[in-house]
């Protein structure tokens, strides 16, 4: 029995599309740990090529048969190997993907020492191109992490006799890949920026020094951004990075943003 391949027959609109692929795939990786080597997450993947215009359809099977031998390893320079397949194996120009998955790291409370386990959002994303795009490159990857922290007001503190308002926020650090480096260290950079890091287990002396420390240290959105962008920038390792913050007033109904980018300049 002949089946037909409907996607492959020709397509007379004379339309290229730009990226055609799957989306909200969920999927089970493992990627590299400072600590442990290895770790096992779950991962939201995106996966794209462009359609010359000639074609009617992509075979959206590759897609998924591609990762799926990637999944065990997406280190960095594996996540770029699986595009260029990806490319390849469609007769693509260009071929796009992104991952974002809970990365986990166990973190002891400051006092007490009790361990508990902290997730950060990590994202992946990259493109492989056959003939170079706008930025005169042939292949971008970027890792974005995104770390929550706790600020303290600088004016409130100093304009109130009793306290200061606090709040929760994130910080989201992209960088553009050049050397090999660890997720944690990035993390470590933004959490010391900040007023306090945040822990998922604390006992009451926890607590207290977590208040106490965050009050002596407090922190503007601003400064926030400007401390995490000056701490990847003197790692002298990204031609490229961007670093923003979000913080969830505690005090008004909206939230208080700032952003900064390096573009190998910019000091």
């Amino acid at each position: 029995m002949i089946i037909p391949d409907i996607q492959n027959q020709a397509d007379t609109r004379d339309v290229p599309l730009s990226k055609v692929g799957v989306k909200g795939l969920e999927y089970p990786i493992q990627v590299l740990d400072k600590v442990k080597k290895v770790q096992h997450t779950t991962a939201t993947v995106d996966l794209f090529a462009d359609l010359p215009r000639h074609f009617k359809g992509a075979h959206m099977s590759r897609f998924i048969e591609i990762f799926h031998n990637y999944r065990d390893d997406l280190s960095m320079p594996r996540f770029m190997e699986m595009l260029s397949e990806i490319r390849h194996e469609l007769d693509a120009e260009s071929s796009f993907g992104s991952v974002s998955f809970p990365y986990f790291i166990e973190k002891k409370a400051p006092v007490s020492g009790l361990p508990g386990i902290m997730s950060y959002r990590c994202k992946y994303q990259g493109a492989v191109n056959g003939k170079p795009g706008r930025t005169g490159k042939k292949r971008r990857f970027t890792v974005a992490v995104t770390v929550p922290v706790a600020t303290v007001c600088p004016c409130s503190k100093a304009i109130s006799d009793r306290g200061a308002h606090n709040q929760r926020g994130s910080v989201t650090a992209e960088l553009e890949l050049g050397p090999f480096f660890w997720i944690e260290d990035i993390i470590d950079i933004v959490e010391k920026a900040a007023s306090s890091p945040v822990y998922s287990l604390l006992k009451r002396e926890d607590e207290k020094y977590v208040t106490e420390h965050a009050y002596d240290n407090p922190r503007f959105v601003e400064d926030l951004v400007r401390d995490v962008y000056t701490g990847i920038r003197d790692l002298n390792q990204f031609p490229r990075f961007s670093v923003e913050a979000e913080n969830l007033e505690s005090i008004h109904n909206h939230s208080a943003f700032a952003f900064a980018e390096y573009n190998g300049k910019t000091r």
